[in-house]
């Protein structure tokens, strides 16, 4: 407790411009997080984060665009998206009048330095001098442009008709001399058409002196509309006495109506420091969730700011009246919030295990507004879905996988029996759809062959396992259940003895080349792709000792890319191959290499990422990796186990806490354990042994114990 004490004074008093709200500094976890961790770098190995301020589960991301600072200060971002994607109403402070056209802002050279931020607040200087500063309410954003005290003019620029990606119409008005609104559509994802349509309102705290528009390279003033890409509109102010203005935005996926009311309802002053304590106060409250002591503020720092990151998504798109634009493009009304932004291929590994562990009560919301999608946009689940639009990225059938992974670690608010109606339509009518989306494209080939491309059908499989296990223990059917423990072992079918690898099969059941049809991996990352039957494909390989030998050449390196037949530390389909060795019979091997990709893949500095976060996943990885506890098997409540790398760790749950001690950074294997004061010997606990609260409790040693851990081995479903 003393260092972590010590932690928050220290990042307080070098927070810069920050204002120190009234939050008491040892509990102010707002302040360990350092938004700027991750945001260098570009491609497959950068983080694709922002540095902005948002609110946990928020509408707005008012932020830098990660795809351009010069772009401006946008409202909507997701967090470690890999590829370009929204970025609407760009806005930026600028010294003086404005003599020509902003265009597409990206050529207007606006320079950003002196970046800081934490969690709900973000500052910056802007052309030098300009002191910007930003922070959130849960649908609306807020800024502060302090100008410098030799300029006596100062202009603010808002972008209607500018996003990341092209889009296909915008329109902003003027309707006061310090306020404007308008409305945005389109854009793509990966490439692919994201005809989404997001609403604001905006306004300012004093009146302009001049304002005007702009359309591409032309400047218009005194005009109030502009409309179309590369269009926007400007306000002029006399700074010379008043040299901070002050602006708010409210957004809206449904209307420009709506936008209004969230503005009204969230944020009806200009008290910029209050709003700013708000969002800290509500980020505590979820950070708080978990305490953690050590000896390290650079590793406290870094797990705050990964835990900050696994609450950003999914996002609220439902308004403060309830509404909210569905799949089939109507508005709908919602009784609790409804969530999008899910990047299910990814966050099924981690993510949605630590909310439903956390914040049962936002989980239990997020399987509602999955099962919604999928009745709104044609009966299936969606797979990667971004504002209302399912994007279709990824491969798969991740979503039963989430909503059994949320069920068996808590999250059961909601009637199973039609959201297993859903998982049984993606799963077994060949052309199911979400939106324009197939939900198992070459379905009919594994039902009746049993075999299919190699990295889609162990998706299937996973998938169908998770069915199985939602069938038996949320829905009751047992036949349901063995069902689909049928289809998941079809994973056998794909073990080409010849070759030692899972592979590809032609219709006619001739084996592919062993290195087609892997998407975003190899066949030696996605071969242990079968977190629910490690113990089989140990044995279809000649044992542990096979095992063994195949595992310690694959983590030969640890910062492989995606075309890589090393570990990837940066890409899920490795994320859970470390706790095999769990399975193998050598657990210290597993405590070895987290701590190994802890310490050499992650760091506190801007490019400090493996990988693309991907909505949340990498960072609950790291949290799951800190803490020593990994949920492994898709759809069970539990947890394979490491050395958790922090001296003492409290989850604070819904039943209790559940408590861990005797972790370390030096120390890293583990010599005993015990659970609740009793003698545990085995590398597995059931969430049911956690969830009422408990203690484990380790001793550790800086030498590996080579027989701890391995009377017991991990459960296995054959």
């Amino acid at each position: 407790m003393k260092n972590k004490i010590l932690t928050g004074l220290l990042l307080v008093l070098i927070g810069g411009w920050g204002s120190l709200s009234a939050q008491n500094v040892g509990s102010n976890y707002a302040r360990q997080v350092n938004t700027l961790i991750g945001t260098k770098g570009v491609g497959l190995t950068s983080g694709y984060l922002y540095p902005g301020a948002t609110y946990p589960y928020g509408m707005v991301q008012f932020t830098p665009s990660y795809f351009s600072k010069r772009s401006g200060f946008v409202i909507n971002q997701l967090s470690g998206g890999g590829c370009e994607h929204m970025g609407n109403f760009p806005t930026f402070p600028v010294k003086g009048k404005l003599k020509m056209s902003p265009d597409n802002i990206l050529n207007y050279r606006i320079n950003i330095s002196e970046e800081k931020g934490h969690a709900g607040y973000y500052e910056a200087k802007v052309q030098e001098d300009i002191h910007a500063k930003l922070t959130v309410t849960e649908r609306t954003g807020m800024a502060s442009y302090e100008y410098p005290a030799d300029q006596q003019y100062g202009t603010v620029i808002i972008g209607g008709g500018i996003s990341a990606t092209p889009i296909e119409q915008a329109a902003i008005v003027i309707t006061a001399p310090n306020k404007c609104e308008g409305y945005a559509e389109g854009g793509n994802f990966c490439g692919l058409r994201t005809p989404y349509k997001v609403y604001f309102v905006a306004e300012f705290d004093t009146d302009a002196l001049e304002s005007g528009t702009w359309k591409r390279d032309e400047l218009k003033p005194n005009t109030t509309f502009a409309e179309g890409e590369y269009s926007g509109v400007y306000f002029t102010f006399d700074v010379n006495k008043k040299k901070n203005i002050q602006y708010k935005i409210g957004v809206s996926y449904v209307s420009v109506e709506n936008a209004r009311e969230n503005l009204k309802a969230e944020n009806t002053g200009w008290d910029f420091l209050q709003i700013q304590n708000q969002a800290e106060s509500k980020w505590n409250h979820y950070l708080g969730k978990i305490e953690v002591e050590g000896t390290n503020p650079d590793r406290t720092t870094q797990f705050y700011t990964h835990l900050y990151r696994s609450f950003i998504h999914p996002n609220v798109c439902s308004d403060v009246n309830g509404e909210y634009m569905g799949a089939d493009f109507r508005v709908h009304k919602s009784r609790s919030k409804h969530y999008t932004s899910f990047s299910n291929w990814d966050t099924y590994r981690t993510q949605i295990q630590l909310l439903s562990i956390l914040d049962p009560e936002v989980a239990s919301d997020i399987v509602i507004s999955h099962q919604l999608f999928a009745e709104e946009a044609g009966g299936a689940f969606p797979r990667w879905v971004m504002a209302n639009i399912e994007t279709g990225v990824m491969q798969g059938d991740p979503t039963p996988i989430l909503i059994s992974n949320a069920y068996a670690f808590g999250a059961r608010n909601y009637d199973p029996k039609p959201i297993f109606k859903t998982m049984r339509k993606g799963a077994e009518e060949p052309g199911a759809m979400s939106q324009e989306v197939e939900a198992r494209p070459g379905l009919k080939q594994y039902l009746d062959k049993g075999y299919y491309n190699a990295s889609i059908q162990l998706e299937y499989t996973s998938a169908d396992f998770a069915i199985a296990q939602f069938a038996l223990h949320a829905v009751g059917d047992e036949f349901a259940s063995w069902r689909y423990f049928h289809f998941a072992r079809s994973w056998k079918n794909l073990y080409n003895p010849e070759t030692g690898w899972l592979q590809s099969r032609n219709p006619d059941g001739s084996w592919k080349p062993l290195t087609e049809d892997f998407r975003e991996s190899t066949y030696k990352n996605y071969f242990w792709m079968v977190p629910y039957d490690i113990a089989g494909l140990i044995e279809i390989i000649g044992g542990k000792a096979a095992a063994e030998k195949r595992l310690d050449e694959f983590f030969t390196r640890l910062d492989a890319g995606y075309n890589d037949a090393w570990f990837a530390s940066g890409n899920e389909p490795s994320f859970h191959i470390p706790w095999i060795y769990n399975w193998v019979g050598t657990p210290y091997k597993a405590q070895e290499i987290i701590n190994r990709v802890l310490n050499e893949q992650y760091s506190s500095k801007i490019d400090g990422l493996p990988g693309n976060d991907d909505l949340g996943t990498m960072g609950a990885w790291y949290v799951f990796a800190c803490i020593g506890l990994y949920p492994e098997i898709p759809g069970v409540g539990g947890f394979t186990v490491n050395t958790p790398i922090f001296s003492s760790v409290k989850v604070h749950l819904k039943k209790g806490d559940m408590v861990i001690k005797g972790g370390s950074e030096k120390n890293i294997y583990i010599k005993s354990m015990k659970l609740n004061g009793k003698p545990y010997d085995s590398t597995w606990i059931d969430w049911d042994q956690l969830n009422n609260g408990a203690t484990i409790e380790y001793t550790t040693s800086s030498k590996p114990d080579v027989k701890w851990g391995t009377k017991v081995t991990p459960p296995s479903f054959p």
